[in-house]
């Protein structure tokens, strides 16, 4: 599906609708500033040891409040992580900027970059109030892109740095049902395992197909890379299409789109070239689509699995083996193979989908 950058895709209301209604969370407006950014970062330094001390937010710092250079910015699909929301912000060094790689590759970003992602549930019981979980920075240095996790105390004042890896127990609504989870917050080789591209780490979601959307700012709604040439964060040379991924939740489009949407998000991060699960006979990225034997439609899994003949047997959920693994909680099974202990139903539910809706028939 290919897009003008440039263009308003839908009217305001539509947009923050849309935003109301998905799982990541509408942002804070910010108002536009002459003002210096506040923060506090080098990326050649040791991380702090509290989140405060960077000064990328404002107020009480559970309230996420961005100060002056720290930009929201949401993906069009983003990785299912147990159900968790999400709220991302990016910061770059004054007077720097990124440039325009391609379509489906990730920009490229200048020394100092961080990304600053939040996970948090909403209405988590018994006190049905909303608990950020962790907040992992990801930035480049000199060497190259480095992680930085900070957990959060019960209090919700202060993050603190760990890149260790634990648990925490979280029960929490969603969509009107209660739910369950033994959160899992990554280790730095877990970070790695899912960032990795041979033997260095790059950042999953930047990119120009995943960012070519409509955001609400305090001066009305704008494309992302739109405001992002605006404010200095990357430089004007982008092409006057960019070939972008549909939103897996949009059901106006078909399902190809959105079930190739959903796989490039969810599960290319691994299966790419130079990726942890490059070695599978399937290429989910969205760039790298060549039809549905991309996506393992007929396609022999190199591992197999009674009673399940293709990775994707057309019409036949019951012996499509991508499906026992979307659909599966053991972790010898389940893919991903990190970041979720439970089944992301709305995601298996486009997969049945998609597959019954499969005419071709394997040899």
């Amino acid at each position: 599906m290919v897009k003008n950058y440039t263009s308003l895709l839908v009217i305001a209301f539509f947009t923050l609708l849309q935003f109301y209604c998905s799982s990541e969370e509408t942002y804070i407006p910010i108002q536009e500033s002459t003002e210096t950014s506040p923060v506090i970062f080098n990326p050649e330094a040791t991380p702090f040891n509290t989140l405060s001390e960077y000064h990328f937010f404002k107020d009480n710092l559970k309230d996420l409040t961005p100060v002056v250079g720290v930009l929201p910015y949401q993906p069009i699909n983003s990785l299912f992580t147990d159900y968790a929301h999400k709220k991302r912000f990016i910061w770059m060094p004054k007077d720097q900027k990124a440039t325009y790689v391609n379509d489906y590759s990730i920009l490229n970003f200048p020394d100092g970059t961080v990304f600053i992602k939040n996970f948090y549930y909403q209405n988590t019981l018994p006190s049905n109030l909303s608990r950020i979980i962790e907040t992992r920075l990801m930035y480049k240095s000199s060497e190259g892109w480095k992680f930085a996790n900070y957990i959060w105390n019960d209090d919700q004042t202060e993050a603190y740095f760990d890149l260790a890896g634990s648990y925490t127990d979280v029960t929490f609504i969603e969509n009107g049902v209660t739910k369950t989870t033994t959160y899992r917050i990554p280790s730095a080789a877990e970070c790695f395992t899912c960032h990795k591209s041979e033997v260095n780490s790059i950042p999953i979601g930047p990119k120009p197909q995943n960012l070519n959307k409509d955001l609400a700012y305090a001066d009305g709604v704008k494309n992302q890379l739109q405001k992002w040439i605006e404010i200095g964060y990357l430089e004007d040379n982008l092409p006057n299409t960019i070939n972008t991924v549909s939103n897996w939740q949009d059901v106006t489009s078909t399902l190809s789109d959105r079930i190739r949407g959903y796989l490039d998000i969810n599960c290319a991060h691994c299966h790419s070239q130079d990726r942890h699960c490059d070695y599978r006979p399937v290429r989910f990225a969205f760039g790298d689509y060549q039809g549905d034997t991309s996506l393992g439609v007929c396609v022999d899994p190199d591992t197999p699995i009674a009673p399940y003949s293709k990775i994707v047997e057309p019409d036949n959920i019951a012996r499509s083996l991508i499906h026992f693994r979307l659909n599966n909680t053991q972790e010898e099974y389940r893919m991903p193979l990190l970041g979720r202990t439970l089944i992301h139903q709305e995601g298996v539910i486009l997969l049945e989908q998609w597959i019954t809706s499969l005419t071709q028939t394997c040899q």
